[in-house]
């Protein structure tokens, strides 16, 4: 009989390193209210959460360095930035290049009107998420960086007319 891959982790033994603890409540809470407004001064974060401030800051210090806080960042919206249109492009590689997808998706991510990239499982391997000054930057980028590159097979290129962030806390 083949033995459980949990069954090799005997009671009071640590976990895998890949395995972190389960979020509480009060957890919970704090990265519902993290989601909402990362600015939230920790006083009040601590509040809502029904926790003394010592406890706050201790709770989400330990979120940040279990990596379940990975970084606060400012929601910025391209067209503010000179750059309105934005369009999502996946990418399919060819097959003998599957030992240069990270390659890929660090060179990708380096591109100053890459906002995204997302590494997929199913027929395409990457999503781009791109935003660009308008149509013709759109084609040059596509050109450039994708239809050039001997790596790639193909690509599909849909815009986006209209981005509505989730409320929700994911």
């Amino acid at each position: 009989m083949a033995e459980h891959p949990s069954s090799s982790i005997r009671r009071g033994a640590a976990p895998p390193n890949n395995v972190r603890p389960a979020l509480d409540a009060v957890d919970r809470r704090l990265l519902t209210e993290l989601a909402a407004d990362a600015r939230l001064p920790n006083n009040a974060l601590a509040e809502r959460a029904g926790i003394a401030p010592s406890t706050c800051l201790g709770r989400v210090r330990a979120l940040r360095e279990r990596g379940v806080i990975r970084g606060y960042r400012a929601d910025i919206d391209p067209a503010a930035l000179g750059r309105p249109l934005q369009a999502m492009i996946s990418v399919r590689l060819q097959s003998g290049a599957r030992g240069h997808l990270s390659g890929f998706a660090e060179k990708m991510a380096a591109l100053p009107e890459v906002l995204d990239v997302f590494f997929l499982g199913g027929a395409d391997d990457f999503l781009v998420h791109i935003a660009t000054t308008g149509s013709d930057a759109l084609r040059d980028f596509v050109v450039g960086n994708l239809s050039s590159d001997p790596d790639v097979a193909l690509t599909e290129t849909n815009l986006i007319f209209e981005h509505v962030r989730s409320g929700a806390s994911h």
